[in-house]
């Protein structure tokens, strides 16, 4: 009897992590064919625009307020990868910075991945990068500078570039 009641829960937690990848797929900007979307996502997801075969980890963070996340055909993003395109105004003197809403140039600025790209688990990628195609990012980097294309990065250090 227990086993019963196991699958019956086991089938309602992938039937609402379904619906939710669903919902997620309805809000982006826009999306290809083939994008997966594990459980526990947050996806801010009006400027988020998604290529074909896009495959996102449980309990990613895409994060973005006015500047957009594209990311290309191809690319597998590991679990509690986050992305931030935001920043916040820290230029106002004798103004508390959480009192400083207005965004000063440069403050919000877009992130692309570009096709064919392996980002790791716990990738954190920031403001103004853009990954070049082809490129691995070990599990666990920050990412505050570009990445050119048939990199292999982990903790901000180039381990490789590939040659074709």
């Amino acid at each position: 009897m227990i086993w019963i009641i196991g699958l019956i829960l086991d089938k309602l937690a992938f039937f609402s992590g379904r619906v939710r990848a669903r919902y997620y797929l309805h809000l982006l900007g826009s999306h290809g064919k083939n994008v997966h979307i594990e459980n526990g996502c947050s996806l801010n997801a009006k400027n988020i625009f998604i290529g074909d075969n896009v495959f996102i980890g449980d309990g990613a963070k895409f994060l973005s307020s006015s500047a957009k996340i594209y990311i290309g055909n191809n690319v597998m993003f590991g679990p509690n990868v986050s992305i931030v395109t935001d920043d916040h105004n820290i230029n106002t003197l004798g103004t508390l910075m959480i009192n400083a809403h207005e965004k000063m140039d440069g403050d919000d600025q877009d992130v692309i991945i570009e096709d064919d790209v392996w980002v790791g688990m716990g990738v954190i990628i920031l403001k103004g990068v853009r990954v070049g195609k082809g490129s691995v990012i070990g599990a666990g980097t920050l990412l505050t500078k570009d990445i050119l294309p048939y990199s292999v990065v982990t903790n901000e250090r180039i381990t490789s570039v590939l040659t074709c």
